[in-house]
């Protein structure tokens, strides 16, 4: 196996078992590894520090398998640790079919997520390491599920970052005619094979049910709706109406499908294709007022060099939202973007409420649902956050 060794004082980051090592850690390998390969890592003294994958075209040179020097990287590794993140998410049996089964970094897997939708597992391989293990991986969650089928959305762009190209498709079994979930009592049917992400938003399934619980009697007005998680749970919850805005026919069309899957009252619901940023001013000028506002818009800095540009993107979004809100009403406003951090965004939702003279109150701090943990040594998994705001006047 090919050894890697680090330059002196670079291993600390490994010493406290974050999964990543940048290219400029590296001082030098015994040979030129494969992509994927794993190898073993050693401090610039001869000390072990790890197993990684590695990956040649990747800034993130090294990502950790283990740092337990008696580990072999093996299928049964890989068993072990599905096994693990399998176990690890039996409580979320009790709100429906759907769950997120293997979570990256966070679960000892980097690079390697499996979203579960009833008996279908779409598998997304992110790195280098990934995709050297695509058949055992495959063998695996075959044999820990017994799932109807297994599809892989290995199509997000940060493939691209490992010299990988997209891949998608079936990988075992048959996909049914229609994939449909259940969360908290409501219904969605999923599209594995070209919606969002792996199908649907799994991260926000508690943050629906606040919204739910929040929505009684209210004017709702939900931004980037995509196929309508946060309308359909007001619309349950008891809204009086739900305005749904999204740039995308396609996914209002999937939307409206969910809600007529649930009997849900169609007359309390209101569909908008638009781009959120224009008519938010439109609202304004309509002179429109809701009691609960929900943004949630896509990734807007996928790393932190897009942070500036999506700065200004949030602060838009917020300041005019504050000013659509009735006294007394709620914003639940997120970030999926795993650039920007926590305290900025406060800074910027901050900001926003300044410009629009709003006087407002953080009550809530939201984050992904428990199957999307974050690892205590690798803080970059904190990817979603939010805050449910209350406005005074």
């Amino acid at each position: 196996m090919i050894t890697v060794h680090l330059k002196p004082g670079r291993e600390k980051s490994a010493l406290h078992r974050h999964p990543w090592l940048f290219s400029g850690a590296i001082a030098k390998q015994d040979a030129e590894p494969a992509s994927g390969d794993t190898v073993r890592v050693l401090g610039h003294d001869g000390r072990f520090l790890g197993w990684a994958a590695w990956s040649p075209q990747s800034q993130i040179r090294l990502r950790f398998w283990s740092f337990d020097e008696a580990e072999r990287i093996d299928s049964q590794f890989f068993r072990a640790r599905i096994d693990r993140a399998i176990a690890a998410r039996t409580a979320l049996a009790a709100h429906g079919n759907a769950a997120r089964l293997v979570h990256g970094e966070s679960d000892g897997l980097p690079g390697v997520i499996v979203d579960r939708y009833d008996n279908v597992l779409v598998l997304q391989l992110l790195s280098a390491g990934a995709e050297r293990w695509r058949e055992t991986l495959v063998d695996v969650l075959q044999a820990a599920t017994h799932c109807q089928a297994i599809y892989e959305r290995s199509d997000a762009d940060v493939r691209e970052l490992e010299g990988l190209t997209p891949r998608m498709g079936l990988l075992a079994g048959k996909l049914p005619a229609n994939v449909d979930i259940v969360e908290n009592g409501l219904r969605y049917r999923v599209d594995v094979e070209a919606g969002q992400k792996t199908g649907f938003y799994l991260d926000q399934r508690r943050n629906r049910q606040r919204i739910g619980e929040l929505a009684r009697d209210a004017e709702v007005l939900n931004c980037f709706c995509y196929t309508g998680g946060f309308s359909l749970a007001a619309l349950a919850g008891g809204a009086r109406s739900v305005l749904s805005i999204d740039s995308s026919g396609e996914a209002l069309a999937a939307a409206q499908a969910n809600l007529a899957l649930n009997g849900l009252d169609a007359s309390r619901a209101e569909w908008l294709e638009a781009d959120v940023f224009q008519h938010l001013r439109k609202l304004r000028d309509q002179n429109r007022r809701f009691d609960l506002i929900v943004l949630d818009p896509p990734k807007f800095a996928p790393t932190a060099q897009h942070v500036e540009r999506a700065a200004r993107a949030y602060k838009d979004i917020n300041l005019w939202a504050l000013k659509l809100l009735k006294p007394g009403g709620w914003l639940a406003t997120y970030t999926c973007s795993g650039g920007m951090s926590a305290d900025l965004f406060q800074k910027i939702v901050a900001g926003a409420a300044w410009d629009a003279h709003a006087d407002a109150q953080i009550i809530e701090r939201f984050s992904a649902d428990i199957d999307h943990p974050v690892a205590l040594s690798f803080p970059e998994g904190d990817y979603l956050k939010g805050l449910l705001l209350r406005k005074l006047g």
